[in-house]
């Protein structure tokens, strides 16, 4: 039984409302709602509880929107029990929160799964656990099929077609199910890598052919051998199907805009004040220039890998076979997934290809936030507005507000995105001696800064969606600053000669209120300007001070390919 400041009486089966942390999105709902009848009516009908009201609450009911009827309505079949107010005096039961929850939007601690599970979902696939056991099992049974290719290793000899369809199978259709079974053999071994050798062998085994060669199951592999590659396989995915996709997205975009809006005067600000006039459409091609760069270095980056046993030189390799290149058949198995070699290394591949990746991403990211920043302004300056959604709720308590909301959103998962790799950037690059444990729980967090990214990307694009440029705000702001002119004029009165050109305008317009005939009347009393220069000088406007600043964004998609 909750009892509200309003004297509002509401019968909730509060173990509807566990939570398995106080981080979920359930315990926040459930938290703002101790404080709010309103969200309180809200959480118990949309969770499918009954409720019963008192007087007040009736006398609230007429008052209520469309949208509070909805939320209020008792869901189908349910009874509404009668409380008295005098009922008010029980004790509220206790939230459990030692529960265990089944994972779910509400339940999940990470936003990235809960609130933003539906953005995320495509990365599961890639950087889960069953992600990477799946990217474990594709490098070891390719490893036991490189094995059977090698004249020399006479225990494998080469598979047969229905040997190869086994392996196949298991290296590209693992399934999640599949993936469960070596995490409960991890629960003895405690062993993530050594549980994928024991399932795989479980699956060979049931082939004859394959039960002969069980042991060349992670032949003189460590297990970094398997996990270096399983990184670079899964960086790889989520680089080529979904970063540089969605950057592409966000530069053509930003290539839209600058072509549209090429040739919308805008005034300039310079530390905050009013300075030169450029276009919209030539300051949007600034961004998706700065973007495009950074993006072709993402793309640029190798993915490296090893496959060169516990200290990086093939002892055990050569220990049981010294009449094979072990070298080259390593070089071979790598560049046959994909990868690109790297032929120095320890127990580890050194991530140095990690740290430059992300690196990359980090820079394009500054450039986002920098451009989320810089749209924010010019919706505040009334430059551009936005489009309006039906249903949507700018803010809790001033129903006028139509806030930049996806820009925000975007600039903060941008600044989680970077805090993230950017650890993984000062950290994957060292590592004591051969190697220490340092950097496996690290690596654990590889789709971290990846999702923060994409989500911001996704908002990023969502809020340009909305815009929409107010030429006549754009207009009066400029017609208001007649002041930016006094950069052509000095300028030309050095060309012929006119002494301290600098300090007469700057004498003229600093602090002083600059109006379309003050300036004209000031360059007509110009001695030593040829009578055209000052015919020139007074067609100009701070309309159409602007160089090429209208070339500049209509030849952008030539500069960018």
């Amino acid at each position: 039984l909750v009892h509200c400041n309003l004297k509002l009486c509401v019968l909730v089966d509060l173990d509807c409302l566990r939570a398995s942390c106080c981080f979920s999105e359930l315990t926040r709902t459930s938290c703002i709602a101790a404080h709010n009848p309103e969200t309180m009516f809200s959480l118990v009908h949309t969770s499918g509880l009954s409720l019963e009201s008192g007087a007040v609450s009736r006398r609230r009911r007429s008052h209520r929107s469309p949208i509070m009827n909805v939320l209020h309505a008792a869901p189908s079949g349910s009874s509404r029990p009668s409380v008295s107010p005098q009922q008010s005096s029980v004790t509220p039961k206790a939230i459990n929160t030692t529960d265990k929850l089944e994972l779910s939007e509400l339940t999940a601690v990470s936003p990235l799964d809960g609130r933003y599970g539906r953005s995320s979902a495509p990365l599961r696939h890639i950087f889960s656990e069953y992600g990477l056991i799946r990217f474990r099992v594709l490098v070891e049974c390719r490893w036991l099929q490189k094995l059977a290719a090698i004249k020399e290793v006479v225990e494998v000899p080469p598979f047969s077609a229905e040997a190869n369809a086994v392996i196949d199978k298991l290296a590209t259709d693992f399934t999640v199910e599949q993936a469960q079974l070596v995490k409960n053999i991890e629960k003895t071994t405690n062993h993530d890598v050594k549980a994928v050798e024991y399932v795989l062998k479980e699956q060979f085994a049931r082939s004859p052919e394959l039960a002969h060669v069980l042991e060349f199951t992670h032949f003189a592999c460590t297990s970094e051998d398997i996990n270096n590659l399983s990184h670079a396989l899964m960086l790889q995915e989520a680089v080529h199907k979904q970063v540089l996709p969605a950057m592409d997205k966000v530069i053509s975009e930003m290539t839209r805009l600058a072509t549209e809006f090429a040739d919308v005067p805008m005034l300039s600000r310079t530390h905050g004040q009013t300075a030169s006039p450029t276009t919209m459409g030539k300051e949007m091609a600034v961004f998706a220039y700065r973007l495009q760069r950074q993006r072709q270095q993402v793309a640029a980056v190798p993915f490296l890998g090893k496959m060169a046993g516990a200290v990086g030189n093939y002892n055990a390799h050569m220990s049981a076979y010294p009449n094979v290149d072990w070298q080259k058949v390593a070089q071979e198995f790598v560049t046959s997934l994909g990868l690109e070699f790297n032929p120095y290394v320890t127990q580890i591949e050194p991530h140095d290809y990690i740290a430059e990746l992300f690196s990359a991403m980090i820079r394009f990211n500054n450039i986002l936030i920098d451009f989320d920043r810089d749209v924010w302004g010019y919706i505040s300056l009334g430059y551009f507005r936005q489009k309006t959604i039906a249903g949507e709720v700018g803010s809790s308590t001033m129903p006028h507000k139509v806030n930049p909301i996806d820009f925000e959103n975007s600039e903060g998962n941008l600044g989680m995105a970077n805090a993230s790799m950017e650890h993984l950037v000062n950290k994957l690059p060292i590592s004591r001696w051969q190697r220490d444990l340092t950097d496996s729980t690290v690596l654990r967090n590889l789709g971290v800064g990846i999702g923060h990214s994409l989500l911001a990307y996704s908002s990023t694009l969502r809020g340009i969606s909305k815009l929409q440029i107010d030429t006549a705000r754009l207009a009066a702001d400029l017609d208001n600053s007649w002041e930016v002119l006094a950069e052509p004029i000095q300028t030309v009165m050095r060309r012929y000669g006119v002494p301290e050109p600098y300090e007469k305008l700057k004498a003229f317009t600093r602090g002083q209120r600059v109006t379309q005939h003050s300036m004209q009347t000031f360059v007509e009393g110009l001695e030593g300007l040829p009578a055209e220069a000052k015919e020139a000088l007074k067609q100009l406007t701070p309309a159409n001070y602007i160089g090429n600043a209208v070339q500049q964004a209509k030849t952008l998609p030539h500069h960018l390919h």
